[in-house]
């Protein structure tokens, strides 16, 4: 199957925007085999796309879209509290999930989706699958820019295509759609199940829905090209399509074609020729040949997009759930992301959630009034498990302080990169919101160079009169970080530290020189500050890769990054690798 058509004599539609359009072709074709799709970047070709999947679907097709702040009874169904108001009886409603129910629902903003209300969807969703009826069709609408939050886990993993329209630059007028009744699924050998669980495997895709979904595409593109057979062409466009966008891993490199084996294989002795002819047994037929994986692999590599594989290159999945700058989420009474409502009393900085109390108290309404009512009740008697509770959720920002090794002859190398790397990460801070600080330890102790700014004129200005020089107080200078984090999480902010030494130190905490002593008290400063759960990464940048500084990310708790002759570039694009984002915990490596 290919992509769809561009129009005759036209120009040919983007690569990215080809592969989305067939992705709804496909789903239009099996809407309860793939669940949904997901469309990263807004913009005309994600209307296009959008407008295409109408057109494929019946036109009697409910289409539902999801409000921003939606809460539980208008999601699955509940008290219409107007109603019951109103009329003195409890009034239901249909939730915007049954509404759906056949049809399509489109999530706006999916990147900024609760995961209550996520999982409410993804309930759903199995649910349908299960119940065989009341399925719809879930498309994800990702407007987060690169570096920042993905949709949920739980709906992209129920949904084939994760399609990213962000590269799209052209678009090219496509024939009209046909409306799709649904193809019937063509056969699949099972060695074509095998090439794409071997796939999956290269790939590092450790989910069997993947897999399950990829097998689904690959049969309705056979069928919708009139085939009766899944053939090679069908399994090289689901792995572009449904594999490739979920990688986690490189694929290994396979074996150059132009290398021998060790040895030819020995030829059989004359006496054990087989005999031809029609005494020949069945079991003695050549197997037939399997599909090639290696073109699998091949194509799945060529439809990864290149950020994903400097990522994947780097090590980091493609799919962790952070946020460019943005620091832990953390639950807040008055301001943030709001949550769903839940019991308790008001009071202390906590408020009442007015119309959830409202829903809570109105079901009972007909039974409470049978009873004798205390003087000045109201028209809707109240109980104490009735009262309900506002909920938020608030990210604290990052401020990222770095901690530099000032001391020794190479110092004006090592801080010539550390302001490089600052530069570079004060010119995103505007758009990331973050901040920046910078320490230097040198000589007998430790100093704060720059506190906590955004200003780029006034780092600058701190980084052009760091000094250098001396011998290498580490135990002063994780002390002193210790105490900005101290006043940067007092101010509500999310402390984040990199140090930038070789871990060798000469001058104790006191003052005193000897390298064992002021060695011991580095590690202690160190474990004070994994004590205090701060996030840091340690990067290495001597020559070559010293166990002292490995000794001290580990006492630390902290991420140990190795960069000898690393550049402003190399450090800055480090930090942006390890910088936390919604992770609950760290992790430690080496």
């Amino acid at each position: 199957m290919t992509a769809p058509a561009a129009g005759a004599g036209g120009p040919e539609p983007d690569p990215a925007l080809a592969a989305a359009l067939t992705a709804v072709r496909l789903l239009a074709a099996a809407p309860q085999r793939l669940g949904g799709i997901c469309l990263r970047g807004e913009g005309p070709a994600r209307s296009l796309v959008l407008d295409r999947l109408r057109a494929l679907l019946p036109p009697d097709t409910p289409w539902r879209r999801l409000p921003g702040h939606v809460d539980d009874e208008r999601l699955c169904g509940g008290i219409d509290i107007a109603a019951s108001l109103v009329t003195g009886t409890p009034v239901h409603q249909r939730g915007i999930l049954a509404e759906a129910a056949g049809g399509v629902l489109i999530v706006p903003l999916a990147e900024r989706l609760r995961t209550d209300v996520a999982g409410r969807i993804a309930q759903a969703m199995d649910q349908g699958a299960l119940d065989g009826e009341g399925d719809f069709l879930l498309v994800l609408l990702d407007d987060g820019a690169e570096g920042e939050d993905r949709p949920p886990l739980a709906l992209l993993e129920r949904l084939a295509f994760d399609c990213d329209l962000r590269p799209v630059r052209r678009l090219a007028p496509v024939d009209p759609a046909m409306p799709s009744e649904g193809a019937a699924q063509a056969w699949l050998s099972d060695d074509g199940l095998d090439a794409l669980a071997a796939t999956g495997e290269a790939l590092g895709i450790p989910s069997l829905r993947p897999l399950l979904f990829a097998a689904t595409a690959a049969r309705t593109a056979a069928a919708l090209a009139g085939r009766g057979e899944v053939e090679q062409a069908d399994l090289e466009l689901a792995v572009r399509l449904v594999l490739a966008p979920r990688a986690t891993r490189l694929p290994p490199q396979s074996a150059p074609e132009d290398s021998a084996p060790d040895s030819p294989p020995e030829p059989p002795p004359p006496g054990d020729e087989p005999q031809g002819g029609p005494d020949r047994d069945e079991d003695d037929q050549p197997a037939p040949e399997s599909l090639p994986e290696d073109l699998l692999i091949e194509a799945a590599k060529a439809a990864i997009p290149s950020d994903v594989l400097e990522l994947i290159a780097a090590g980091r999945a493609m799919r962790s759930a952070r946020g460019g700058g943005a620091g832990r989420r953390t639950a807040s009474k008055l301001r943030g992301r709001p949550l769903g409502a839940r019991p308790g009393m008001p009071g202390g900085g906590v408020r009442l959630a007015l119309v959830d109390t409202l829903r809570a108290a109105i079901p009972w309404q007909a039974l409470r009034r049978r009873e004798p009512a205390i003087p000045g009740a109201g028209p809707i008697r109240f109980r104490r498990d009735d009262l309900r509770v506002r909920r938020f959720e608030e990210r604290t920002a990052t401020v990222t302080v770095f901690c530099v090794d000032a001391s020794g002859s190479a110092a004006l190398a090592r801080l010539g990169e550390a302001k490089g790397a600052v530069e570079l990460i004060l010119a995103q801070a505007y758009v990331k919101r973050t901040e920046v600080a910078l320490i230097a330890f040198r000589g007998e102790g430790a100093e704060l160079l720059l506190p906590p700014t955004r200003s780029l004129t006034r780092a600058k200005r701190a980084l052009g009169a760091l000094p250098g020089g001396g011998g290498t107080p580490l135990a002063s200078g994780i002390a002193l970080a210790a105490q900005v984090g101290d006043a940067i999480a007092a101010r509500g902010r999310s402390p984040f530290f990199v140090f930038l030494t070789d871990g060798s130190a000469n001058i104790a905490a006191d003052g005193a020189r000897g390298r064992p002593k002021a060695q011991e008290d580095a590690l202690a400063a160190a474990r004070r500050l994994a004590a205090e759960q701060r996030q840091a990464v340690v990067i290495d940048i001597s020559a070559r890769p010293r166990p002292e500084a490995a000794r001290l990310a580990e006492a630390m708790r902290a991420r140990y990054l190795p960069l000898p002759f690393a550049n402003a570039q190399a450090l800055q694009a480090a930090v942006a690798l390890v910088t936390p984002g919604d992770r609950p915990a760290r992790r430690s490596a080496a």
